[in-house]
Order: structure tokens, then C-alpha cells, then sequence
């Protein structure tokens, strides 16, 4: 089939549902752009900024469009293209994107609260405490496999003392980054000084990131992968501390730039060669490699059809930020229904890079993803070099805009786990505890350990817990629209399909690990590590799953509205 035809189908399904879908459950939850939001309310100049729809957009986009959308795609594509494509869409349409918009609704509606605070409100303490440390048991995993991949994609080396085919690109490539990182403080602080808006905003922006580019890709700094793991969580720990209008947004404005271009040269590409579709439309319901289709399909696909780590962004930063209650629709269903084209585009790159046999191209799913554009870069003239540059520099910036987000992400975690509402009489320890600093190295270094896991391996379960927290933010988002008196009948079928997917996923991995140590075959560092944490994604899981339900049973519809 040809590859084209696969993607204005898709484009065509998306953009039908955000100007359908999407606004009718804006027009059924409702919004009032007249409204003061949290952002404007409780401005601090460092969570709470009030700013403009495109830049809150870019900052949520960037922040959610990680490695899942390329990665999920083209490794699930083992099962072949029509079934990855087929939950792209039905997962993207009516279960990312409502969840993604629902969490940034409810989080804006209670005051910029984050979903662990929103799931005190509506489940209980014992709730909150709970669903906390699943998310941060969350970001741990989250941080481990993308650092390990941001660090692999820089990586110079093939084996101590050896340079790799790519070095060049890939040092280039890690030097842009580091770059981007000076430009955006740059950008940062002018905007802060001179309040640029419209064109002017864009120009200064375009210009930072062609700057990064041009100079990193002059200067290629040549490390191992070792050393760019410790550059990496430098750097995360700095945006994890740091004001938001500091580093986090102005970078992930810039990085806006960069996926844009890397989304028009996939589309244009494949507009103009439209290549056929080489992978295998359907291989079977088992696969040896991958396993069962259900539930294996679902969570390898993870962000690029529906994720869990999107809601704790939409109510984690975005929700502080968003400065009028009308923009919350592109940004909460937008860019999710953006994040899906783009696994489509990932999942049509890879097959045209397979062979006519239906054999996939070889390298990992950035790999295939990132040559596959550059191919078409080059299709229209881009130099060779500069094209495999910014190509190797989007795909790692997909990781890395997430992986600073999650990293701040953790840290509030960590804090709100023991914080109480009055920190002034708190005890030593806990002070210590929720210390914005204290609380980001803790993160960093649970993260840091389970790099030595290695990205294949922590991989399977971050899906698998990605999927289940999209279900626990879904059994919060129903209590909050029942005591408000909002329809949630649109959340029952994604909440149920997603409790049954992870949960199967969860007890499928976890029978795994244990016949791999009865057989002898396991090491604690890799597969003990990994059972430890099954185990405790399982207990929390069931245990946040039965309060919510027992809280969503006990509450009576329209209560806040009329306590109110």
C-alpha cells in the first residue's frame, strides 16, 4: 500500500476529531474564556506564568512527544502496520487526547492543582498518597530509559577506544543540545526583559535555534556514552530546579521549530516519493519476539496512542501556565492528536525503510526513524551531514524534552508525597524531604540506577505502567465530572480497556521474570530490579484502582456544584 495514502487517511481521522470531538466535549464539559485561570491567580514568576496559547502549546507538545510515539510505533509494527495504525488513531482520538484534555481541564478548574493533589480532593488521602508514589515510581522509569537513550544517540563510540561510522553526527548532534540549552536561557531572559509576542517572539526563537544548529554542527563534541549519561542528568537537574520561563519553556519553544521541520520533511517526503509500504499488513496474533497481541500491541505503542505521563504534564506545568481557558483545547487535545500523526509518520518511515520482503530495516527504531527523513532531507538537496545532524538532534530531542519535564515532574512528586499544608510546623526531616533540591538528586538518583538496566529492558514495564497511570488519572477525572455534574460517560470504555490492557501486560511481564529466575537465567541488577518493581506497580495499581472506585461509588453527582 502506498504510504501516502496511509497518511492523509490518518491526517484526515485526526483533524476530523479535533474539530468534532474534540470541541464537543469543550462545548459538554465547558469553557469560559472570560474566566481568571490559575496562572493568572497565583503568578509566582516560576510555576505559575501566565503565557501566551502557541507557547503553552509548544511547551506541552514538546514536552509529551518523547520516544514513545517513534519507538511504540515501529516496534509494534512486529505485528504489522494495519493494527499499529488502526490504534494510533482509536487510541489517539478517544483515549489520549480526552485523557490528555480531561487532566488539563479538571487541573485548571481546581486551581493549577496536579493529579495527585486532584485525587485528594476526589478519592482521599490515602489516594493521593498512593497514586504520588506510583508516579514517581513512574518517573523513575521514565528518566532511566530515555537518559539511556539521549546517551546512546550521542554515544561516538562502538566499543571502548573505537569510533562508530557516525561519530561526527552523533558528537554534532550531542553539541546542538547542549547549545540549545544556552540559547533557550538566552531567549528566556530577553523575553523576560522585552516581552516579545507574535513574530517577534518567532523571529528570536528561529533565530536561537538555527544558531545552536550551525554552531554545533561546526563543533562536534566527540564522547562516550558514559559521559553524556552524567552531561544528561547535569542537565535535567538544572531544569528540574529552574524557573519555568528560565529553561523549560523557551526550549521547548525552540525544540518546536525543529519537530515542525522534521514533521514537514516526513510528510513532504513521503508526498513526493510516496514509497510503498514495505512492512507486513497483519502477522498473527503471537509474535516470538514481542508476544500476544493483547496486550503487548497496546502498551508498545504507548504515548502514541494514549499515555498516562501526558496527564501529569497537562496538570503538572501546563495547567499553570495556560493564561486564557480557550486555549486549553489545543493544547490538551491538540498537540495529542499532533503526537499521533506523529507515530503515523514514524510507523510509514519504517515501512518504507523495509525491505520489499516485508524485512525491517536494521537499528533500532531511532535509527530507522531518523536516516528514513534524513533520506528525504537529502531528496531535496539538504547536504548529507546537515541533514543526519538535525535529524539525530530531533530524535534525541524527543527524548529529551521529555525527560526534563519528567524530571520536574518526579521532583513535585517527590515533595508532595510529604508535604503537609502547613510546611511551617512541619518536622526537620520532612522539610528535608520536600527541599526543591533534596527532592530533585533523590529523583535523579533512583533514575540514574535503573540506567544500568539499559533502555531494552526497562522499556516492557515502562508501557505497561505508562498505560495504567492513563487509567488511574481516568478514574479521578470520572469522581471530578460526577460531583461537578459533567457528563463522564465518554471515560468509561478507555478507563475499562486500559485497566484490562495493563494489568495483563503487568502480570504477563511479571510470570515472565519469575521463569527467568527459576530457570537460572536472571541477574538482580536487571531482571530483580524489574520484578521489584512489578510487584510494587501491581500492588499500588490495585489498591489506587479499588479506593477510586469505592470513592467514585460514595459520591453524590453535582455535590460541588451545589455545595458551592
Amino acid at each position: 500500500m502506498n504510504t501516502l495514502v496511509i497518511v492523509l487517511i490518518a491526517a484526515v481521522c485526526l483533524v476530523c476529531a479535533y474539530a468534532l470531538y474534540g470541541r464537543w466535549l469543550a462545548k459538554t464539559w465547558g469553557i469560559d474564556p472570560k474566566a481568571e485561570t490559575p496562572a493568572v491567580r497565583h503568578k509566582d514568576g516560576k510555576d505559575y506564568v501566565p503565557t501566551d496559547g502557541w507557547t503553552v502549546f509548544s511547551h506541552q507538545f514538546s514536552s509529551i512527544a518523547g520516544a514513545g510515539p517513534v519507538t511504540g510505533a515501529i516496534q509494534a509494527a512486529a505485528f504489522g502496520w494495519l493494527p499499529v495504525l488502526l490504534w494510533i488513531l482509536l487510541g489517539g482520538i478517544f483515549f489520549g487526547a480526552v485523557t490528555d484534555f480531561g487532566a488539563l481541564y479538571a487541573s485548571v478548574k481546581n486551581e493549577g492543582r496536579s493529579m495527585g493533589l486532584l485525587i485528594e480532593k476526589y478519592i482521599g488521602k490515602l489516594g493521593r498518597k498512593l497514586f504520588l508514589l506510583f508516579c514517581w515510581l513512574f518517573t523513575l522509569l521514565v528518566i532511566a530509559a530515555f537518559a539511556d537513550m539521549v546517551a546512546g544517540t550521542f554515544n561516538a563510540y562502538t566499543e571502548p577506544g573505537v569510533l562508530a561510522e557516525a561519530a561526527q553526527v552523533n558528537g554534532a548532534a550531542g553539541t546542538i543540545s547542549l547549545l540549545f540549552i544556552v540559547f533557550a536561557m538566552v531567549f528566556g531572559l530577553l523575553q523576560k526583559k522585552f516581552a516579545f509576542t507574535g513574530w517577534k517572539e518567532g523571529a528570536v526563537g528561529l533565530v536561537c535555534t538555527v544558531a545552536a544548529l550551525a554552531l554545533g554542527m561546526a563543533m562536534p563534541l566527540i564522547a562516550g556514552k558514559e559521559a553524556w549519561v552524567y552531561i544528561t542528568f547535569i542537565y535535567i537537574f538544572f531544569a528540574a530546579v529552574l524557573p519555568m520561563w528560565l529553561l523549560k519553556q523557551p526550549r521547548d519553544y525552540m525544540t518546536t521549530f525543529m519537530f515542525i521541520g522534521m514533521i514537514a520533511g516526513a510528510v513532504l517526503g513521503l508526498l513526493v516519493a510516496h514509497p510503498t509500504m514495505n512492512l507486513p499488513v497483519y502477522t498473527g496474533f503471537n509474535n516470538e519476539s514481542l508476544g500476544t497481541l493483547f496486550p503487548i500491541l497496546f502498551v508498545t505503542v504507548a504515548c502514541g496512542a494514549v499515555s498516562g505521563f501526558h496527564s501529569l504534564v497537562s496538570s503538572g506545568t501546563s495547567s499553570k501556565t495556560v493564561s486564557n481557558e480557550k486555549d486549553m483545547l489545543t493544547v490538551g487535545y491538540g498537540a495529542m492528536v499532533l503526537e499521533s500523526l506523529l507515530a503515523v509518520l514514524a510507523l510509514c518511515v519504517a515501512g518504507a525503510a523495509a525491505a520489499a520482503d516485508g524485512t525491517p530495516a536494521a537499528g533500532t527504531p531511532f535509527q530507522v526513524f531518523s536516516n528514513g527523513v534524513a533520506g528525504f532531507f537529502q531528496m531535496f538537496g539538504v547536504p548529507v551531514y546537515v541533514a543526519q545532524c538535525f535529524m539525530t538532534m530531533c530524535v534525541s530531542a524527543l527524548a529529551l524534552t521529555s525527560l526534563d519535564a519528567v524530571a520536574r515532574i518526579g521532583r513535585m512528586s517527590f515533595q508532595e508525597l510529604f508535604s503537609l499544608d502547613d510546611m511551617s510546623k512541619a518536622e526537620g526531616w520532612r522539610k528535608l524531604l520536600c527541599n526543591t533540591y533534596f527532592a530533585t538528586i533523590i529523583t535523579l538518583a533512583g533514575g540514574f540506577v535503573l540506567t544500568r538496566i539499559g533502555y531494552s529492558n526497562i522499556w516492557p514495564l515502562f508501557g505497561s505502567a505508562n498505560q495504567l497511570l492513563s487509567a488511574l488519572v481516568l478514574v479521578t477525572l470520572c469522581v471530578f465530572l460526577k460531583v461537578t455534574g459533567r457528563s463522564n460517560k465518554m471515560l468509561f470504555p478507555p478507563l475499562v480497556i486500559m485497566l484490562c490492557v495493563t494489568f495483563t501486560a503487568l502480570v504477563q511481564r511479571l510470570i515472565a521474570l519469575v521463569k527467568a529466575y527459576q530457570a537460572g537465567s536472571a541477574a538482580f541488577l536487571v531482571e530483580g530490579l524489574q520484578l521489584i518493581l512489578a510487584v510494587l506497580l501491581i500492588a499500588l495499581g490495585l489498591t489506587i484502582v479499588i479506593n477510586s472506585l469505592r470513592a467514585y461509588a460514595a459520591a453524590r453527582k453535582n455535590s460541588e456544584t451545589t455545595a458551592a
